[in-house]
């Protein structure tokens, strides 16, 4: 049996934060950074090898985002993970900017929703349907999307960040929110 995910939902930590909690946002950076680490890690184009480490990359998401946590406003157990992701995004944009002109249809390809071994690259126009298609989910699919696709969430996380009964009921979840997203992307 798995172990609980945490103990402390991120909405919790995220309170405590704004209150000057200390050790809160410690335990909110020791959450989150190796997902980010795993996310950022390969993610950026081939010809901009000489930009920043994906750690530094990481780190100054976690800086960004904790910088503005009293302008984020949590709707979810996912919702923090896909404003750090966004932040991300946006720092890579801004970095491959800085090194050479970029024409926006490479932009798309910095962020393939599907790490792992095959690290597949997808066209430019498949990911802007892809992003486009998160936009029509409902906010919890696109959560639960980006925490399983993206992030390598198990279903048993998945399960106790959205409080489904099991790890089963979270792999319906995401299952439904892929066929979601299809029908959004046809």
């Amino acid at each position: 049996m798995n172990e609980p995910f945490h103990p402390e939902t991120t909405a919790q930590l995220l309170f405590r934060i704004r209150t000057g909690d200390t050790n809160a946002q410690e335990q909110l950076i020791q959450r989150f950074l190796p997902k980010l680490q795993y996310w950022a890690h390969g993610r950026l184009p081939a010809h901009a090898k000489d930009l920043q480490e994906t750690d530094d990359l990481v780190q100054n998401t976690l800086i960004r985002a904790l910088g503005r946590i009293h302008e984020f406003e949590s709707r979810g157990e996912g919702a923090f993970l896909a404003y750090l992701r966004q932040i991300m995004m946006n720092l890579v944009r801004d970095e491959v900017s800085k090194k050479r002109p970029v024409r926006v249809e490479e932009i798309p390809e910095i962020a393939d929703p599907s790490p792992g071994p095959s690290k597949m690259v997808l066209s430019a126009e498949q990911r802007e349907r892809y992003e486009q298609g998160l936009k029509k989910l409902s906010e919890e699919q696109s959560q639960a999307l980006i925490m399983r696709l993206e992030f390598g969430y198990s279903y048993a996380e998945i399960a106790q960040a959205f409080e489904k009964p099991s790890a089963d009921a979270a792999r319906m979840m995401v299952g439904r929110a892929i066929q979601a997203l299809a029908r959004a992307m046809s």
